[in-house]
């Protein structure tokens, strides 16, 4: 089967969205049905493939998005010239790696979408006014028009089908996102010399809740629960509250012991988790927790908010914080109380890896394209839990 995967999108630093698609790939290329790979990214991406180490399969292909930065170029991109280059390679299927306007009478094959979370929605400040609304438009648009629906969680899943109708959810499997521990670079920080961090990965989103980690961690220092000499280290992406973030830091005096670093690479990555003393995610909401489960691989102390989605990924191995009133005093006893335990080894979590999602991906391309449904909008998902709270209108 000849697989064209749609990954062009803004950011020119890694990022999720990035790291999941080029996760996708590194799976299907494991499977011998998978004949070819076409991988679309845009302009300023072109070092994602070759720094992921998936340059040196022939199966894969990778193509230039002609596009420019702006919402409306990408958009018009996915809607005008994708399936115009979808019907030019003779691909089997289409998957978007996230949801973009879907052009669905024009293409001759079917379409899937990742979905990783439905935050235009449950923390529409994510994006900011009025962008929100074109996001849930987008959004909206896509789900109907695709084929399947990928949730890269069950958490993702049983929210899909609160807001959205049954031809939307009817057609929604979970395939978790694919998780796997990098091999260690060396020091990626000049000087280092085994100062002790907290590590939080996190792009500047109001959902991450960094403002929360940045408070508590002022509270550790003030109150002398940690060493004074310890640091915290934010990794990801700027976003809407950056500003925000830089303000507080400000405010508190924690210059200099607060650190931001994006475009990590994936060895890099790995160093931090290896390093660190624990890692803290005090996230309001997630579809999956992708630093969870790369911290647990790697055997680290995790302390992270008492949500659905982290405890998908990581119950019995993290200590879950309850973020009510008081959540900054119950964050800071939470975090002294890990520091405290000892390092745990790594976690085998086979139903991240590779090889297991390889197969779930195949299984269901290959339902798709078989599919004899006029319109190929085959139903793939098991029944839902039917105690899901009732649906609202997408």
């Amino acid at each position: 089967m000849k697989i064209l995967l749609a990954a062009a999108s803004f950011a020119s630093k890694m990022s999720g969205l990035q790291r999941h698609a080029l996760n996708v790939a590194r799976c299907l290329l494991l499977e011998p049905e998978v004949s070819a790979l076409h991988i679309v990214i845009a302009p300023w991406q072109h070092h994602f493939v070759q720094a992921a180490g998936l340059g040196s399969d022939s199966r894969l292909v990778t193509h230039i998005a002609e596009m420019n930065k702006s919402s409306l170029s990408r958009n018009l991109w996915y809607y005008c010239k994708l399936p115009e280059l979808a019907a030019r390679l003779e691909a089997d299927l289409v998957h978007f790696s996230y949801p973009m306007p879907v052009n669905a009478a024009a293409f001759r094959c079917p379409t899937m979408v990742t979905l990783h979370d439905l935050y235009p929605y449950e923390i529409p400040m994510n994006f900011g006014f009025p962008k929100f609304i074109f996001n849930r438009i987008v959004l909206r648009q896509c789900l109907r028009k695709v084929d399947a629906v990928a949730c890269v969680s069950d958490t993702t899943r049983l929210r899909l089908k609160r807001y959205t109708p049954p031809a939307v959810w009817q057609k929604a499997v979970r395939i978790f996102n694919c998780v796997e521990a990098a091999p260690v670079c060396g020091t990626p920080i000049r000087g280092w010399q085994g100062e002790h961090f907290l590590l939080s990965v996190a792009q500047h989103r109001r959902n991450k809740n960094i403002p929360l980690l940045i408070q508590t961690f002022h509270r550790l220092l003030r109150t002398g629960q940690v060493a004074a000499s310890m640091k915290l280290l934010v990794i990801g992406i700027a976003g809407p509250e950056t500003g925000k973030i830089r303000r507080m830091v400000s405010t508190l005096g924690l210059d200099g012991t607060i650190c931001f670093l994006e475009g990590v690479s994936e060895s890099e990555l790995q160093w931090f988790y290896a390093n660190c003393k624990a890692v803290v995610c005090p996230s309001l909401t997630e579809g999956f927790g992708l630093p969870i489960a790369e911290a647990l691989l790697a055997g680290c102390r995790v302390v992270c908010s008492d949500i659905p989605a982290f405890r998908e990924v990581g119950d019995g191995h993290c200590r879950f914080v309850p973020l009510g009133r008081n959540a900054e005093e119950v964050l800071a006893a939470a975090i002294v109380a890990t520091l405290q335990d000892p390092k745990g080894p790594q976690k085998e979590l086979q139903q991240f890896s590779p090889p297991v999602l390889a197969k779930q991906y195949t299984s269901l391309y290959r339902r798709l394209i078989t599919s004899p449904t006029p319109s190929r909008n085959v139903r793939v998902a098991a029944s839902i839990d039917a105690a899901a709270s009732e649906r609202l209108p997408l």
